[in-house]
This record gives C-alpha cells, structure tokens and sequence, in this order.
C-alpha cells in the first residue's frame, strides 16, 4: 500500500510539474509587451507634452530678476541684485555671499557662525524675488579682484559661495 502511495505521489508531482510548464510563445508575448511599453514611454518623454486633442501646453515665461553680469577681462560671473542690509555694517560694490534663507533665523545663524570665525558677515534681504530671500555676506569690496580672491578662498568651506552686485 506504501509503494502505491508513494507512486501516486511522485506521479502526481510529475503531472503537476509538467501541465504548468510555460511555453516559449508565452516568453515571446511577454518580450512583446514589455518592448512596446519601452516605446511608448520613449515617445512620451520626447514629444511635447499636451491635453487632450493634442493641444501643446505652452511654456510659461517667467521674468528674470536676477542678471548675470560678467565682465570680459576676467571672466568671474557676478550677480546682481537690489538688496537692503538688515543686520551689518555695510555693502561695499561686491560681495561674496555665502549661504541664502528663506527664514532670516537661519541667516542669522550662520551670520552669528562668521562673526565668531572672525568675519564682518552681514545679513541683507533681496525682497524682489518671492519669498523674500536673505543673503548672508562674508566679505564686502570695492574691486571685484579682491571680492573673486576672496570668494575662491571660502568656496573650500561654502562651495555654493557667489559674487553679488548690490544695486
């Protein structure tokens, strides 16, 4: 009785095995599937995006509030901006900014961080852009050489650090 338990057993295994085996045009419908998907999502990404009857959604421009000036003779890129000081001494032409928050709290922070390194940092606040931003300077100058030396040389600590223009 064993033996007929066990044969029926590995029989039914067998059967079982066998009858759910995949077939290689189940493989290829799958293979065809996932290809045309791939493509579809290809033409997605570079067609223009659009409602519905292929309307094409139309770019919204926005105005520019901050202008890159760069001046040819030494190459050094410097923003320039409308800002008021909040908490210094004073702006001098060019600027070296070092971090910019949206919440003053932060930029006083960091303010307070320069101050105890040894730096005349100021807060100052460009109100033109929105939310307002407030801009934490490091170093202040009348030539833009000694403001591009400088901001190289903080760029190791704030590698995010610019030239700023104050209006």
């Amino acid at each position: 009785m064993r033996k007929y338990t066990v044969i029926c057993t590995v029989l039914g295994a067998a059967m079982i095995f066998t009858g759910c085996k995949s077939s290689e045009s189940a493989y290829k419908q799958a293979y065809l599937k996932a290809k045309q998907q791939e493509e579809m999502q290809q033409q997605q990404a570079t067609a223009p995006q659009a409602i519905d009857n292929n309307v094409v959604v139309p770019m919204v421009e926005k105005p520019v509030t901050q202008t890159q000036v760069v001046d040819n003779a030494d190459n050094v890129a410097v923003r320039q901006e409308t800002v008021s000081v909040i908490n210094g001494s004073g702006l001098k032409n060019f600027s070296v900014v070092v971090g910019s928050f949206s919440l003053r709290a932060n930029a006083d922070g960091l303010q307070q961080t320069l101050k105890n390194e040894g730096y005349d940092a100021q807060v100052v606040v460009n109100n033109n852009v929105s939310p307002a931003m407030y801009r934490v300077v490091a170093t202040t100058f009348d030539a833009k050489a000694d403001a591009a030396a400088s901001r190289n040389s903080l760029q190791t600590k704030f590698p995010g650090a610019w030239l700023l223009y104050a209006k």
